[in-house]
């Protein structure tokens, strides 16, 4: 084997690493962060856990992703350990598909079908295709299914210039020196965990085996140590990625090691105590891509079914091995949880979606703060003041970490949809936050109220309940619309927030009248206007985020230029709806 095969080698193992890397974005992106979410919902038994982590890890291409996945799902409080155990034992059986899809490298026979079943017949085919969807479809969808046929052809195609440039190896005698050494178990489960921890993919570590067992000189006796010791370095990913992660998702990636390796001691006591008494006759035979799929499908579907059963004591074990502080309950230590892990960040579509979530939250928050302070206004109570500005605070710091995710999360490919996601929520959080503010004001008018003995007329308190009324209606309308991305709700929010301006406009001429007569003090109406204006302002944040929402949907961003489009399309329209809530809001004469 001269040096250019050895570059050979090299380039197919760049080409194989490459494809499988492109094919899994690719199924990533496809999902658009789907399978994530079903893997967060769908875990209530044992049983579905282990199904749905091996059909998601099918899915991915990818144990090491899964698994990543879990760790921050644990570790954001959104799955709990004893639901990640299943998911995790599910991901090793998931894996072997891979294997599988390799293995038709190695189909040999001359009839058509078994031509058609190999590899270099049709992943030309797969690649012509694929590379058309990317560079000639519009649709985001085909162009995400092209990556997946071109990045499995050259996943392919690197595994047969792989197998290829180490075919002459096996006339050397140095090589198959080495590979007779790893048929010691313990060398071979080192030589197999070094690899994977390497390349951080159990997958791309069998793809290589697999490669080199074209040669013929890989025996079973060298293959079984060799996918034992895969299975435990990848195991290696996961416990990087729990790095300064909670004690809990700590817990998570243990269990993974633990699952590996006792699986590995139990197959090998299992294996080679029966090799002990019975002779096994294929040991010394050279083993196939076939073959070592097989292999690798015995270990980690028998592993799971029998630990499957004992998931508690996996659970006990990690629990030993990372221990509660003192003073904790076992199982319940209290840590603080954030749904914006940057784990997330590999999977775009799934960290789009969680960044909606926290956006939902802060917008719930808003308006739960906003409306308890319209109910300070009519009778104070300083353990809602409190409530008001602990709300105000948590809603700056979920503005804070959301505008430092989402500038993290800029940095990734993400699907059109989800960069619309991102561009809602980063033009909608800061009117959140606003409107949270904006109670703070409202709070401090109450307790200026309540602190100088001030009150409102009979007819001015009449008045400000219905235009405290009209104002959580746009709050509602705001808060909806952007939850659900609801456009005829965020249609209905300019034609109220015309009519809380005149309102506006009628209750300071009220005011000013009831001055003129002596029913009410200069000092009352500054507190008035400091309503109102405040009010007028929070109606303000509600018209930009219902207009938002509708330039998003059709990728434009001039908010102020077309809240005047918005009237000006359809005038008689809008007129009818302004009509409309004028009637449902109006003031006692």
């Amino acid at each position: 084997m001269d040096v250019f095969s050895v570059l050979t080698m090299i380039g197919g193992l760049a080409l194989f690493l490459y494809g499988m890397h492109t094919m899994s974005d690719g199924l990533s992106k496809l999902s658009g962060g789907h399978l994530e979410k079903i893997l967060e919902k769908l875990t209530s038994g044992p049983v579905r856990a282990v199904l749905l982590g091996a059909a998601v890890t099918a899915v991915i291409q990818s144990s090491s992703a899964t698994t990543v996945m879990v760790v921050g799902f644990v570790n954001s409080g959104i799955m709990k350990l004893s639901q990640a155990i299943g998911i995790i034992m599910g991901a090793n059986v998931g894996t072997t598909i891979t294997s599988w899809i390799l293995s038709l490298s190695g189909i040999k026979g001359s009839s058509m079908f078994f031509r058609l079943l190999k590899p270099s017949s049709f992943s030309p085919v797969l690649a012509v295709v694929g590379v058309a969807m990317i560079m000639f479809a519009k649709e985001e969808k085909k162009r995400d299914v092209g990556n997946i046929l071109a990045g499995f052809a050259v996943l392919m195609f690197g595994m047969e210039t792989m197998s290829d440039a180490v075919a002459p190896l096996a006339n050397v005698p140095e090589f198959t020196g080495i590979l007779t050494m790893f048929s010691n178990p313990v060398m071979g489960i080192l030589a197999g965990a070094l690899l994977t921890a390497v390349i951080q993919s159990s997958s791309a570590s069998v793809g290589i085996l697999q490669a080199l067992s074209v040669t013929g000189a890989v025996s079973y006796s060298a293959a079984v140590p060799i996918i034992l010791g895969q299975n435990i370095g990848t195991c290696v990913t996961a416990l990087i990625s729990a790095a300064g992660a909670n004690k809990n998702a700590r817990r998570a990636s243990i269990v993974h090691l633990y699952f590996n390796i006792i699986g590995s001691l139990l197959f090998m006591a299992v294996f080679y105590g029966v090799n002990a008494v019975v002779h096994f006759g294929f040991m010394g035979d050279a083993v196939g891509p076939a073959e070592i799929a097989v292999i690798h499908s015995i270990f980690n579907i028998s592993a799971t079914l029998v630990l499957l059963p004992f998931t508690k004591g996996l659970e006990k074990l990690a629990y030993l091995t990372i221990k509660d502080d003192p003073g904790t309950v076992p199982g319940e230590a209290k840590e603080t949880y954030t749904l914006l892990d940057e784990r997330f960040l590999s999977r775009p579509g799934f960290a789009v979606s969680q960044c909606k979530n926290v956006a939902c939250e802060m917008a719930e928050m808003a308006l739960k703060a906003f409306v308890v302070s319209l109910e300070l206004l009519t009778e104070y109570d300083e353990a809602k003041a409190q409530e008001i500005v602990r709300l105000e605070d948590e809603v700056d710091r979920y503005e804070d970490e959301l505008g430092t995710y989402l500038l993290k999360l800029s940095d990734n490919d993400v699907t059109t949809s989800d960069s619309r996601t991102m561009n809602l929520i980063l033009h909608c959080m800061n009117d959140f936050e606003r409107i949270s503010d904006h109670a703070v004001n409202i709070l401090d008018s109450a307790r200026e109220m309540y602190e100088k003995d001030l009150h409102f007329t009979d007819k001015a308190q009449t008045e400000m309940q219905i235009y405290a009324e009209a104002l959580k209606d746009i709050l509602y309308m705001a808060v909806y619309s952007f939850q659900k991305e609801d456009l005829a709700t965020a249609h209905e929010i300019e034609p109220l927030e015309e009519v809380i301006d005149h309102l506006s406009e009628k209750l300071r001429d009220k005011h000013i009248t009831r001055m003129r007569k002596g029913k009410c003090t200069i000092e009352m109406g500054f507190v008035l206007t400091d309503i109102v204006t405040n009010f007028e302002r929070v109606a303000d944040h509600c018209s930009n985020i219902g207009i938002c929402l509708i330039q998003v949907s059709q990728n434009e961003y001039e908010t102020h230029g077309y809240a005047l489009d918005i009237k000006a399309q359809d005038i008689s329209e809008f007129n009818e709806k302004c009509l409309h809530y004028e009637q449902k809001y109006v003031l006692p004469k």
